[in-house]
């Protein structure tokens, strides 16, 4: 046992790998003042602007480092699915990524609402449409990750939905509010070490 350095430039999180492996029983979907609406081939900006509103606080950078081209050809395959969750007032306030280009799975690639409504409830009711969407024909599997960067409540909700832990991994990347991709304020609850 002993502890690994890490570079200042760098962040270092544990990721822990959730699954399903059997559709949860049929319940009511809460009661949500949202809506989740699917963006068909969205656009870049547009995509990438909220995927920062949601995950910004938690360094989220996948999906701002790659060039256009390569996040349109993720987020317009047809075995992905991007929705957003949607006020009363048309604002997007949340996004789910469902990922179905392995057979018989359902990756939930992003699951994340705007850190103004946490506490609100709100997550049960997106994780009851994802779900929904998730388990389509033939889906054997629903899976998803989360990390200790992410919302301290984040692992033990995956867990209240249903979702059983099988795997632990280390990740270490360069720091996104370093290389520019996210402002140097973003979670403030994450150090940092290096100003460069």
């Amino acid at each position: 046992m002993g502890l690994i350095p890490v570079r200042d430039t760098d962040v270092a999180t544990v990721v822990t790998t959730l699954e399903m492996t059997q559709r949860p029983p049929l319940r009511p979907i809460p009661a949500a003042p949202l809506r989740l609406v699917q963006w068909h081939q969205p656009d870049a900006n547009k995509y990438r602007a909220l995927f920062r509103r949601v995950g910004a606080p938690w360094l989220w950078f996948s999906r701002l480092v790659i060039d256009d081209a390569a996040l349109l050809r993720i987020i317009h395959d047809p075995a992905i699915g991007v929705f957003a969750a949607v006020d009363s007032n048309g604002i997007e306030v949340g996004l789910v990524e469902l990922d179905f280009r392995t057979s018989g799975a359902c990756e939930i690639s992003y699951f994340a609402l705007i850190p103004e409504l946490a506490g609100r409830e709100l997550g049960r009711w997106m994780m009851a449409e994802a779900l929904a969407r998730g388990w389509a024909k033939g889906i054997k599997r629903v899976w998803l990750h989360t990390c200790s960067l992410d919302h301290p409540s984040a692992l033990a909700f995956y867990r209240k939905q249903g979702f059983v832990a099988v795997r632990r991994t280390v990740e270490t990347f360069a720091d996104p509010r370093l290389t520019g991709h996210l402002p140097p304020d973003a979670a403030p609850h994450v150090p940092l070490l290096s100003r460069r």
